[in-house]
């Protein structure tokens, strides 16, 4: 099946940054835009359809990642989900210390520094190794009778790398604080189980499942107590007012049966093709590719390389052919290395030499051969005196 937003001649290996919504996606979603309009929150008839399609949207989304639909609180995205889970536990009272880590996603890092700033939260940002990976003996030295709540990202959406929830979940569990985990990168990629985690609340973004972006979902595991971050008419169990996205509902429900359905075959396809993209490299560029995250412990489609010599900047720039990401970002005109990859101790020039690769539901063989050896020719140039 092909996707009608991707074109032939344009390679898209940004699925990280956000994936095009499936047709299949779009299509059960759409008459929830055109016909079946009424508020789920009414008693009359025009209510009843939205009402069973907004429930059937959790069904499908609980059936993905282990939890009870009555878990599943539908929000505006993942930036809402974070917010939701580390603003409404650490103002539900139970403690006034945070604990994190270095390479969270901005809607963590940013809604800790808010928490510090207006609220006097004491925030621990853990570090991380060279690999990305915190330490579970950090964790467990961080945790005071104070910590209301430890949030570590599942999959970083720069390298790809998986911290190890489960262990780091049960620190927690035992010292007696929450855990939350933001899973956006991860949920559809790799199997994940909300019980087998142990985690208390969970961050689903839609736009990274093949759903649209403006849909996202936290799950709430049952007695855990949240502030609300937007009051108003009492949604979402009194967690998220607003009258409910149903399109955005069914689309992020569709798109979580799709993705349950493919990972029961595993995620050894983008995996196969990620290495065979990494390997391509290496023989253009020998001895030129460096590797950044762990080796094994990373989603199966991502791929971030530094290629000495080369700018990742300028990479992209002269390859027209591929759309891809940077490890860098531009403040005031200049170019900075990845906070994430300076958290991990690389240096500048690695840094901003650094590329994200990432593959999805429509990247074939084919792409992927192309684009090694589109970069590689790329990489060859820029580096000729």
């Amino acid at each position: 099946m092909s996707h009608p937003g991707l074109e032939d001649d344009l390679i898209y290996l940004d699925y990280n940054a956000t994936t095009p919504v499936d047709p299949r996606v779009a299509e059960a979603a759409w008459p929830y835009v055109t016909t079946f309009f009424g508020n789920p929150s009414n008693s009359y008839r025009y209510a009843e359809e939205p009402r069973r399609a907004l429930e059937e949207a959790r069904r499908r989304l609980a059936g993905l990642i282990g939890s009870r639909p009555g878990e599943i609180i539908l929000t505006g995205g993942g930036s809402e989900s974070d917010t939701l889970a580390i603003r409404g536990i650490a103002l539900a009272g139970g403690g006034d210390h945070v604990i994190t880590q270095r390479t969270e996603h901005p809607a963590v890092l940013r809604t800790c520094l808010s928490l510090e700033r207006l609220h006097g939260v004491q925030v621990t940002y853990l570090p991380v190794d060279k690999h990305g990976l915190v330490d579970p003996a950090a964790l467990e030295a961080a945790i005071t009778p104070r910590t209301s709540l430890v949030s570590i990202m599942t999959a970083n959406s720069e390298t790809g790398v998986l911290q190890p929830i489960a262990e780091l979940a049960g620190i927690a569990r035992r010292r007696g604080a929450l855990f939350h985990t933001d899973a956006a990168q991860a949920v559809g990629k790799i199997p994940l189980n909300v019980d087998e985690l142990e985690v208390d609340l969970l961050t689903v973004a839609g736009h990274k499942l093949y759903a649209p972006k403006g849909i996202g979902a936290l799950y709430v595991r049952e007695g855990v107590v949240l502030e609300p971050v937007i009051h108003g008419g009492g949604q979402e169990h009194g967690l998220r007012a607003g009258t409910e996205n149903v399109a955005y509902a069914v689309a992020l429900g569709v798109a979580a049966e799709l993705a349950s359905a493919e990972l029961a075959y595993g995620p050894d396809r983008l995996r196969i093709l990620r290495d065979l993209l990494h390997r391509r490299l290496d023989e253009r560029l020998p001895e030129r590719v460096r590797l950044n995250g762990h080796p094994a412990r990373r989603l199966p489609g991502t791929l971030n390389i530094s290629v000495s010599g080369v700018g990742g900047a300028d990479l992209i720039a002269a390859t027209p052919g591929v759309a891809a990401a940077t490890g860098s970002a531009c403040h005031a005109g200049s170019q900075e290395p990845s906070p994430v990859l300076r958290a991990m101790g690389l240096g500048r020039e690695r840094g901003l030499s650094a590329v994200r690769l990432s593959l999805g539901r429509w990247t074939t063989e084919d792409e992927i051969e192309t684009a090694a050896r589109l970069l590689s020719d790329s990489a060859h140039r820029l580096s000729r005196p």
